[in-house]
């Protein structure tokens, strides 16, 4: 008899985004004129840029001749890549990395998600609330999460960010073997000063603790005392694993690509109490249960880091921060209590009058023909807020901030 995995029964399903798109179809078909404008999705919406283009076009170009097609490709990715990762995103912070240090992947979520093949299964996991799902749910496959019970997991800590913490999570009371972090925070938009930061590397040093440092929105850091990388922190290359994403720093999320970093200092233990390295680990899982990311697809994001790649990532980057300053202005001057949106491409907007988040959803959907996401659906510590965010067009995000001001709540 065929037996299945038991964990996969014990997942909750996550009707958030079929709820939201049921809702909008029930109110399109009752109001089949109605121009819905979308703040919801994180998707992005502006096109690669030229320099990205033109790299994709040689790197095709190339699959198209005998002396310079490339076949299987190396599971970790492939130097060139790497190297360029190194040189752009971490030494210019005085941060140094060998190339066999770096996986590229297909995008931060598979490995998020596939990180925990090399951990072992008794693992306490802590989790900050409200969160990107994929952190519970593959934990939740995985056998750590324990029962569901009244909205949460009895084998998760969580580590709630509110209002009345400024969204800085305090360390846990009970020690956590494994620990989620995703600073800029997505859903929330906020970050974590240098300082903040330095409290969860030490706290994993003096606990044999793992952070697991989730940083695809870096490229969004505006302020100066944020740091772009973990392992700006003393002691956190032994200590902290790093995942990064092209998805939303050069618009890959059609592409897919991103890259996690295991420096060969950091360390877990066995049963029996001895200390292994992880990279060597997550390499052995990658070339046995990982094909690589396609050669075309690393090409392009080497151009990301070219002189032209770089000035026009900005460009990009910088017309999402304005479109969020745009809605962070904006529902501050019609009365709304916001955050982030300064460091990050999200608003976490704070429902009035003591709205639930789907309250506030349908109200929104109904009256101002504006879709969001309702915070519940990121954890329990979510419920009385809704992410915007700032990926849509410049002229629909400046209609849709118009619409919230003339609102009448």
């Amino acid at each position: 008899m065929v037996q299945i995995n038991d964990n996969f029964l014990q997942l909750q399903n996550s009707y958030l985004f079929s709820d939201i798109g049921k809702k909008v179809a029930a109110f399109r078909a009752e109001n089949p004129d109605a121009r819905i404008i979308s703040m919801g999705i994180g998707d992005v919406s502006r096109p690669l840029t030229p320099a990205v283009i033109a790299a994709l076009h040689k790197a095709v170009d190339e699959m198209a001749s005998a002396e310079t097609f490339r076949g299987y490709g190396p599971e970790q990715g492939y130097g060139f890549l790497a190297e360029s990762i190194i040189r752009h995103d971490y030494a210019k912070r005085g941060i140094r990395l060998e190339p066999d240090e770096v996986f590229i992947n297909d995008g931060a979520k598979s490995d998020l998600g596939n990180i925990g093949d090399i951990l072992g299964r008794s693992n306490r996991v802590a989790i900050t609330d409200p969160v990107y799902p994929v952190y519970i749910d593959t934990n939740v496959m995985a056998g750590r999460a324990g029962t569901f019970r009244d909205g949460r997991w009895s084998g998760i800590v969580y580590l709630p960010c509110r209002t009345d913490n400024r969204f800085v999570p305090a360390l846990p009371e009970t020690r956590p073997d494994m620990i989620y972090l995703c600073y800029p925070n997505n859903p929330t938009g906020t970050t974590l000063t240098r300082e903040e930061l330095k409290r969860w590397v030490d706290y994993a040093r003096n606990n044999r603790s793992l952070i697991l440092f989730d940083s695809a929105y870096e490229a969004y850091i505006t302020e100066p005392d944020v740091p772009h990388s973990i392992y700006e922190i003393p002691g956190a290359e032994k200590v902290a694993i790093e995942f990064r994403s092209f998805s939303k720093t050069a618009g890959f999320t059609g592409l897919r690509c991103g890259y996690t970093v295991i420096p060969k200092a950091v360390t877990a233990w066995t049963e029996d109490g001895r200390e292994i390295a992880l990279n060597p680990l997550w390499n052995r899982r990658q070339c046995t249960k990982f094909n690589g990311t396609p050669y075309i697809v690393q090409r392009a994001a080497e151009a990301v880091y070219s002189e032209a790649g770089e000035a026009e990532t900005l460009e990009t980057i910088g017309y999402y921060l304005k479109n969020a300053s745009i809605i962070r202005k904006g529902l501050q001057e019609a009365g709304l209590e916001t955050y982030g949106g300064v460091n990050a491409p999200y608003i976490w907007l704070k429902t009035p009058q003591g709205m639930s988040s789907w309250d506030m959803f349908d109200r929104l959907l109904h009256e101002c023909r504006i879709v969001c996401t309702p915070g519940v659906g990121f954890g329990p510590s979510g419920e009385g807020f809704l992410r915007l965010t700032a990926f849509g067009d410049r002229n629909l995000t400046e209609e849709a901030v118009e619409r919230i001001v003339k609102w009448n709540i």
